[in-house]
């Protein structure tokens, strides 16, 4: 099945032309054309490219509409057309596309894989830089637009939390399309311009946070690629770093190995200075975990050393309001899985053990993963006493939640436990956490 080309959509709908419009305009311009709305339909539906010069005269009609030069990659129809764009009026359609396209329903079904997953990477790390975001538009963008946009990602982390990302993305995208894209096409000078920029990754990075957690996993990837070119135009290079976090614990959910240790060295390396002790912590234990499913135990014990140094230095009220996630004993979470994955079992329910013993300090969501991590380590030194008391533990966090992610956690923890179903304690938790492994973004 093809993906449908987001961008032409986008453009027609911003021009106000229908399908139907689009092509009399084509059929006015070349009278050997015979073209109506079906075709225009399908080029959007099935990403169709019509010969040429069709695309040209697309580009022109469009752009006489607007006001403003259409390029082929505007318009989908180039070969180069998911790299990023040259210009910054090419960057803000490209994200208005996006997140157009999320809210009517035309979803990627593809994950990104080899260079098109690193690709962007690159474009991300290295030059050009934007140098001037200044723009002229129909009305000034204020500062109390861009305090908005961050309250908003406030708001909408907290309640993705306490519910999970299902409920919680139209509500994000709605946002973005409604309220971020028409800021991004006022006027602003570069200044405002690089706030204005910078508020709107972080809340395309949470709408690609949610897309995850939903299971939508090439949609993710979508946005947090949009998110990861908003933020290089801002010029954070820290609020990127923990975008390309983001995408290395995808990665790591896509047994994509490699390209987690791809993401966070590039994340590590191009942040410089800027990136806070927490969010370094984090990808070095994302790269220990990386490692750890490679069963290369020297490599992740080196980085998972480093995670635990810098884990120390952490001070929870500083640092950007992205990497608050990372909390007293996440650190201690995620090294105890990777050292549950090398076979170091003593050692993982240490780690694990501290990582419960400081759950309370961190939001509902942080706490079932944890005690999921310990029941899974308890359940493998065959602790089953100790491993169900803890499950259940975990399973009365869950309430209210939809998130394909925790579905996924417990379906982890049920299947560790399944060869013990014959005990009855084990039978009863299994019952109870039966439909908590559904998983609520369905096949």
């Amino acid at each position: 099945m093809t993906e449908a080309n987001i961008l032409l959509d986008a453009l027609l709908d911003r021009a106000a032309m229908s399908h139907a419009s689009l092509a009399r305009h084509l059929n006015a311009l070349d009278t050997a054309l015979r073209y109506d709305h079906a075709s225009v339909a399908r080029w959007i539906r099935d990403q169709a490219i019509p010969r040429h010069p069709v695309p040209l005269l697309i580009c022109r009609i469009i752009g006489d509409r607007l006001g403003t030069t259409v390029t082929l990659a505007d318009i989908g129809m180039a070969p180069d057309h998911d790299h990023e764009p040259a210009t910054v009026a090419g960057l803000i359609e490209r994200a208005a596309a996006v997140w157009r396209g999320d809210q009517k329903g035309r979803h990627p079904t593809k994950p990104l894989i080899g260079a098109q997953a690193t690709a962007p990477l690159w474009e991300w790390e290295h030059p050009p830089d934007n140098d001037n975001l200044t723009r002229t538009g129909p009305r000034r963008v204020d500062p109390v637009d861009v305090i908005r946009l961050r309250l908003a990602r406030t708001r909408y982390q907290e309640m993705y939390r306490r519910v999970g990302g299902l409920p919680v993305r139209a509500r994000v995208v709605d946002t973005l399309t409604g309220q971020a894209a028409p800021l991004l096409r006022a006027a602003y000078d570069n200044s405002r311009g690089r706030d204005l920029f910078q508020a709107v990754a972080g809340l395309a990075a949470l709408a690609g946070v949610c897309a995850y957690d939903a299971n939508r996993q090439a949609l993710a990837q979508r946005h947090l690629l949009t998110a990861l070119r908003l933020a290089k135009a801002s010029g954070d290079r820290a609020l990127g770093a923990y975008i390309v976090a983001v995408m290395a614990n995808q990665a790591l959910h896509l047994r994509e190995h490699r390209l987690v240790v791809q993401y966070t060295q590039a994340a590590l390396r191009a942040s410089g200075p800027a990136i806070s002790h927490a969010l370094a912590a984090d990808l070095h234990a994302l790269a220990g975990k990386a490692y750890a499913r490679m069963h290369d135990t020297t490599s992740s014990h080196d980085h998972l050393r480093r995670a635990e140094a810098l884990a120390v230095r952490l001070d929870p009220s500083s640092g950007p309001v992205e990497v608050s996630y990372v909390q007293p004993g996440l650190i201690e979470t995620q090294v105890a899985e990777a050292l549950r994955r090398l076979g170091d079992l003593t050692a993982a329910r240490s780690y694990a053990d501290e990582s419960v013993r400081t759950a309370t300090t961190t939001h509902l969501r942080g706490q079932v993963h944890r005690h999921a991590g310990l029941t899974l380590v308890l359940t493998a030194q065959g602790d089953l006493e100790h491993a169900i008391a803890t499950g259940h533990r975990m399973l009365d966090r869950l309430t209210g939640m939809e998130s394909g992610r925790l579905a996924d956690r417990i379906r982890q923890v049920t299947t560790a436990l399944k060869p013990h179903a014959t005990q009855p304690a084990v039978a009863a938790f299994l019952e109870r956490a039966h439909h908590h492994a559904d998983d609520p973004t369905g096949p």
